[in-house]
């Protein structure tokens, strides 16, 4: 408690915006600007336990920023009658901004001097800015003679205003005082009887009334008061004790009052009750505020506030008629009605759906969207093309309804940024949804609201998501929708991806025409099979192939890396990866047609830099933290202001303060050494073809999965049997009718092709043939693997070895003729991934091969055949020794 302290002649001001101190009062406070810490640093931190400082209520004319502005000149003052206010103007040059306005401020007269029970001080990163945390009490009353400033803060001349002990002995024998004493200590009682049966409090209340002064309790009850500033003041003004006595009671009585008002409706509610009515008391209990107060409006209630946002939507008058007559069937309800809730959630579905709220496109510059491209892709020449043009058609016609393009290619070839950078070029908002494993209906079209939790499609929630009716959607992972009892995800997208019928798109939950067709839709897949054909039709497939080692390695050292290092907290003064390190990771430690591997193989080489970084000593201590105030007492009794701040704010450090603590010696360059200690040894080399056959009965074939390109290898052996054929590697059947096609073709043409002499009628009289398909865990079926089996088959039944730098693929009929086959493009690129050299294909695919970059083709040997004898010739060393025997 403030006890009788000698004030010095000249007190530093601290100015308190709109709020006052008033003694026996606490509050805490944050300084912050470059007077108030000053101030607190020279008048309180120097001067410990005896440091006192003056606080004084000020407001100023207009609003504004900061508490107390930086006075650059002394300034007189004048002192008035009581309430009166001294009026200062100061430039603003001097103030942080750089204004030349002039402010006027209005300083109060009388203030209350303050000590400080509890300093933190901090710095703030990475201004460096010292901050200060005060909690200070409030000790006496003193008036201001005259005001002046010291350096950037005030100080004031002042006189004490608290009474002596005689003058105060003289006061408490006034009959009138005693009575307006004892009136006040009744108040007071019965405000703390009345809060102990509230709160169960009060126990140290009722010790204050019995030892602190009455005087003093007047300033004690009425701080912990919600009052006006004006009353503040008022209270702030009053020296004489009577007069401090009767405002206080005054103060007291009113909130009292309050209490018993708020009891009384209370009990009205209460009265009003029945046992089933419990569950909206809180409902009953504003109403009766209202009723107490007089103030029917029914503006703030929430039907009014969601029949005025259903109003300022824009929905079309069809949709707005159905709205209307739930909203009334709405306000008709109890809310504790089961269908209340379910009820409100529609109509606020239909006022968050933007009807006619759109994105404000700006006009089209095809050079910029280029440029976007190009710096956010590598490559993919063809796809870049066929978005401009899309670009340029919108530009022509905004109005225009374009195709639905959708994206197929291997997994980490830019699929989805590509669709971000569409809905960038264009200007739009851009949304993603994921269809990936959507297997019930309800996620496309949304559930009828007959059914409890339902709710709307992804579709409908995703326009609310973005607030716009003419986004750029992403419908990501098309080809991997399922269907069940639920319904056919893929049958529902029909009408989403229809020009002409997604204009009144009708979603279950909705139960109204939403229209879709303002929507840009971009979709992808990573395989064109298993999309249905009649969505297929509704959508134009551009493919997206996968990444040549040259497009990886420019790919790598202007987009990933410069990725990788931000994400792991380094810059290129802590890590350097050559060209020819990454190139060497390319080759030995990736073979996928896209770049994800790439990226988690380049991440581990920062991850393990970050370790060694972080390993070193920091080269500045970071500054410690400061801890806030956690006292229940001052949580409530902050000022307001931006010198006076609610809390205090911890102090941290950002990231990159952190990176530049750490500084090492040199930068950390990857080479092979580290290469085979982070990632292991390489993974793949070239050689591996040539050791897969080195032996007779081996072939190299390509075929396409759904991640790209791949080689395979095709195994085949004799043994002694009955002339049966085995198949292993986890076939499909038309691989096994392709198997016993190439070995049937092959014992017709055993003579012709001397594997069997003449006396030899049956090429597997006593023996079997065994012909597997190594990683045996991964499904294989296609019709492309007959010239490579065939081709195993030769080798096997001639003991010749086929050419390791040599890959095959294509179709081949009973006859020998060897038909086209697809992913042509995925497969050449595979071979070139691997090391082959020479790539024989079906004639009829020539045409294919123009889809190729040309750095690919110009690495490898093409060789096209017409029959299987054209492939035999160009898969062995020497070509086909037994052709001229041929009779084919």
């Amino acid at each position: 408690m403030a006890e009788s302290v000698e004030l010095p002649s000249r007190l530093g001001i601290l100015p308190f915006k709109n709020k006052v101190l008033l003694p026996g009062a606490i509050i805490r406070i944050r300084c912050t600007s470059p007077s108030s810490v000053k101030l607190v640093e020279q008048e309180l931190w120097q001067r410990e336990e005896k440091g006192l400082i003056g606080i004084l209520p000020v407001r100023d004319a207009a609003e504004a920023a900061s508490v107390a502005p930086v006075l650059s000149q002394g300034v007189g003052s004048e002192s008035g009658e009581r309430g009166s206010r001294v009026q200062v103007s100061t430039s603003d040059s001097h103030r942080p901004d750089g204004k030349n306005q002039q402010e006027v401020i209005h300083w109060h007269t009388r203030g209350v001097a303050a000590r400080a029970l509890h300093l933190s001080r901090g710095v703030e990163k990475p201004s460096g800015r010292v901050t200060y945390v005060v909690v200070l009490e409030g000790l006496c009353r003193f008036s201001v003679q005259e005001l002046s400033t010291r350096g950037t803060y005030y100080t004031a001349r002042i006189s004490p205003l608290e009474m002596t002990k005689s003058e105060m002995e003289q006061v408490e024998q006034d009959p009138e005082f005693i009575t307006l004493s004892r009136q006040f200590k009744a108040t007071a009682t019965e405000l703390i009887s009345v809060l102990e049966q509230k709160q169960k409090t009060g126990g140290r209340t009722k010790v204050l009334l019995e030892t602190v002064p009455v005087h003093k309790l007047a300033d004690i009850f009425v701080a912990s008061f919600e009052i006006s500033f004006e009353e503040q003041l008022c209270m702030l003004d009053s020296v004489d004790l009577k007069v401090r006595l009767s405002k206080a009671t005054e103060l007291v009585d009113r909130h009292l009052q309050s209490i018993h008002v708020a009891e009384k409706i209370t009990q009205k509610v209460e009265g009003q009750l029945s046992k089933s009515q419990k569950e909206f008391l809180l409902r009953q209990q504003m109403r009766a505020i209202k009723e107490e107060l007089g103030d029917n409006d029914d503006d703030e209630d929430d039907v009014v506030a969601l029949e005025r946002k259903m109003q300022s939507s824009g929905m079309p008058s069809n949709i707005w008629k159905h709205a209307q007559r739930e909203l009334r069937r709405l306000k008709k309800m109890q809310p504790q009605q089961p269908g209340y809730n379910s009820s409100r959630v529609y109509l606020e579905l239909l006022a968050d759906l933007p009807w006619q709220k759109a994105s404000e496109e700006y006009e089209l510059d095809l050079r910029v969207a280029k440029e976007r491209l190009d710096s956010d892709h590598y490559g993919l020449a063809k796809v870049k093309q066929r978005i401009i043009e899309y670009l340029a058609v919108r530009k022509l016609k905004p109005d225009a309804r374009g195709p639905v393009l959708c994206f197929v290619g291997p997994p980490g070839v830019g699929k989805t940024s590509l669709a971000s950078s569409i809905a960038a070029a264009l200007g739009r908002k851009f949304i993603r949804i994921s269809l990936g494993g959507v297997k019930d209906e309800a996620d496309i079209r949304g559930h009828r609201r007959t059914y409890i939790g339902s709710m709307p499609g992804r579709l409908i929630d995703g326009v609310k998501r973005v607030a716009v009716c003419n986004p750029v959607m992403l419908l990501d992972e098309i080809d991997k929708t399922g269907s069940d009892v639920r319904g056919d995800p893929a049958s529902a997208l029909l009408e989403v991806l229809d020009p002409e019928q997604n204009k009144t798109f009708n979603d279950h939950y909705l139960n109204v025409p939403f229209d879709l067709s303002k929507v840009i839709f971009v979709a992808t897949a990573n395989r064109v099979q298993p999309i249905p054909p009649p969505l297929l039709d509704r959508m134009e497939v551009i493919e997206l192939p996968g990444y040549t080692p040259e497009e990886k390695l420019k790919i790598a050292m202007h987009h990933l890396i410069p990725r990788v290092l931000d994400q792991h907290g380094l810059t290129s003064e802590f890590l350097k990866i050559p060209e020819a390190m990454v190139k060497l990771v390319i080759l030995g430690y990736t073979r996928e047609a896209g770049v994800r591997n790439l990226e988690r193989n380049l991440a581990a080489l920062a991850r393990a830099a970050a370790v060694r970084v972080a390993e070193q000593e920091p080269a500045v201590s970071p500054i410690k933290d400061v801890h806030s105030l956690a006292s229940p007492l001052l949580e409530n009794r902050l000022a307001d202001g931006a010198e006076v701040e609610m809390e205090v704010i911890p102090m941290g450090v950002n990231n990159h303060d952190i990176s530049s603590t750490f500084k090492i010696a040199s930068p950390l360059t990857v080479d092979e050494d580290m290469l085979e200690k982070v990632l292991g040894p390489p993974r793949f080399d070239d050689k591996e073809a040539a050791e897969r056959v080195a032996t007779p009965g081996v072939s190299v074939g390509l075929v396409w999965t759904s991640v790209g390109g791949e080689v395979q290898f095709v195994e085949a052996t004799a043994m002694g049997g009955k002339g049966e054929l085995h198949l292993t590697g986890q076939l499909g059947d038309v691989i096994k009718e392709s198997a016993q096609i190439a070995l049937t073709w092959v014992r017709a043409r055993a003579r012709d092709l001397l594997l069997a002499t003449a006396d030899e009628t049956n090429l597997l009289e006593g023996r079997d043939v065994h012909i597997h398909f190594p990683a045996g865990a991964v499904p294989k079926d296609g019709p492309s693997a007959g010239v490579t089996l065939v081709t195993a088959l030769v080798s096997l039944f001639s003991q010749k070895r086929v050419r390791a730098d040599t890959a095959m693929t294509g179709e081949m009929t009973l006859r020998g003729l060897v038909l086209p086959v697809g992913g042509i493009k995925d497969k050449v690129l595979a071979a070139h991934r691997c090391g082959i050299k020479r790539v024989i294909l079906p004639e009829r695919n020539l045409k294919d091969l123009i889809e190729v970059p040309s750095a690919v083709l110009s690495g490898l040997e093409i060789i096209v055949a017409k029959r299987m004898e054209d492939v035999l010739e160009q898969a062995f060393d020497g070509g086909c020794p037994w052709r001229q025997h041929s009779k084919l």
